[in-house]
């Protein structure tokens, strides 16, 4: 039986695409073992029932800090202790994500002459991929324009796998959780938590345009709901049960930029305004909305741009071009598949491993 060990962690975003491809690994038939730090995937994963191994893990800085002098001893932990494992599991193939808990997994595995892959899902690679890509035997990208930043030779353009439940909703399940109609179209506003307040703001003041056009529904974030109330109009702080079903009767969307959530839309072929965080943020999420704007995929509005009128406009704009956006995301190299590409390219390796 072919052993896979993924690794990667630190936030969501590095551990949500693993769980997006459990369904095709199981379709192959492959065992799978997790190594990560006691954060947030720890959690996650063994909500998945997979075997997790927690190891030692710091942080490498981009600046001057004490703490730089005491990770260092956490990650030579952590490398001592991803050592040992590897040497008991004996896996075929080290699949990583990103994050710095990667980092000494990937170092031994590569000292085990254990393949490494890896996985980059912003637009420009974060530190733990490039400290991990002159080992890599493979390394996977999401967005087109990553390829000019990654000097590994084997490299393939993958998307983000998502998660197969998003592709099961129900368009009737969903207007009836928003107590929507038929004939009217459905605008979904997803501002988030992080800064939602300018788009919740902007929105507040658009609705009573808006709504003559549009059903809305709003996933406000915790504690940033409007004072706003019509037919049309639904708001959810968030929504864990029914959001398959929410996209499915969604005609449109405005959303933030996080590479997650836009690969997710991009797969359901959503057409997407997006507003991407700028305001207090290192830009990550601007890029990835240009990006997409360049594939044709999505339209973009500056946060420093945002006005009810300017969003009033755009939406009117998008209403237009919604048809091409979701013809180009169709065009798309990228597969939308949750993870068999990236999987069946895992199989091709292990053949000439």
């Amino acid at each position: 039986m072919t052993k896979i060990v993924l690794t990667g962690g630190g936030t969501a975003g590095h551990v949500m695409p693993h769980i997006a491809m459990i369904p095709a690994y199981k379709k192959w038939g492959w065992q799978l073992t997790y190594i990560g730090s006691a954060g947030i995937e720890k959690a996650l994963i063994e909500k998945e029932a997979i075997p997790y191994h927690t190891i030692a893990t710091g942080k490498l800085r981009r600046y001057l800090s004490l703490q730089n002098f005491t990770d260092l001893f956490r990650i030579a932990k952590g490398f001592v202790q991803s050592f040992q494992l590897l040497r008991k599991i004996k896996p075929d193939l080290v699949f990583s994500k990103g994050g710095f808990v990667s980092v000494p997994v990937a170092y031994a595995a590569w000292l085990l002459r254990i393949p490494v892959v890896s996985h980059e899902s912003d637009l420009t690679p974060g530190l733990a991929n490039k400290l991990i890509a002159p080992f890599c035997r493979f390394l996977f990208y999401a967005f087109p324009d990553t390829a000019n930043h990654i000097k590994v030779r084997d490299k393939a353009e993958a998307g983000i796998p998502v998660r197969p439940t998003l592709f099961r909703g129900n368009k009737d399940r969903g207007l009836t959780l928003c107590g929507f109609e038929r004939g009217t179209p459905v605008l979904l506003v997803m501002g988030g938590s992080l800064g939602a307040e300018r788009i919740n703001k902007a929105l507040q003041e658009s609705l009573r345009d808006l709504v003559d056009q549009w059903q809305v529904v709003h996933l406000t974030g915790k504690g940033k709901g409007i004072a706003f109330s019509h037919p049309r109009y639904k708001a959810f702080e968030y929504v864990n049960e029914g959001l398959e079903d929410i996209f499915a009767a969604t005609d449109a969307v405005i959303s933030r930029a996080g590479a997650n959530s836009l690969f997710e839309l991009k797969a359901l072929r959503k057409p997407m305004l997006l507003i991407p965080l700028d305001i207090g943020s290192r830009g990550d999420q601007i890029h990835n909305a240009e990006s997409f704007a360049k594939q044709g995929w999505a339209m973009v509005l500056s946060e420093r741009s945002l006005t009810p009128e300017t969003l009033k406009d755009h939406l009117n704009r998008l209403k237009e071009e919604s048809d091409k956006q979701v013809a180009s995301m169709t065009k798309s190299g990228a597969q939308d598949d949750g993870g068999e590409a990236i999987i069946q390219t895992l199989s091709e390796l292990l053949k000439k491993k």
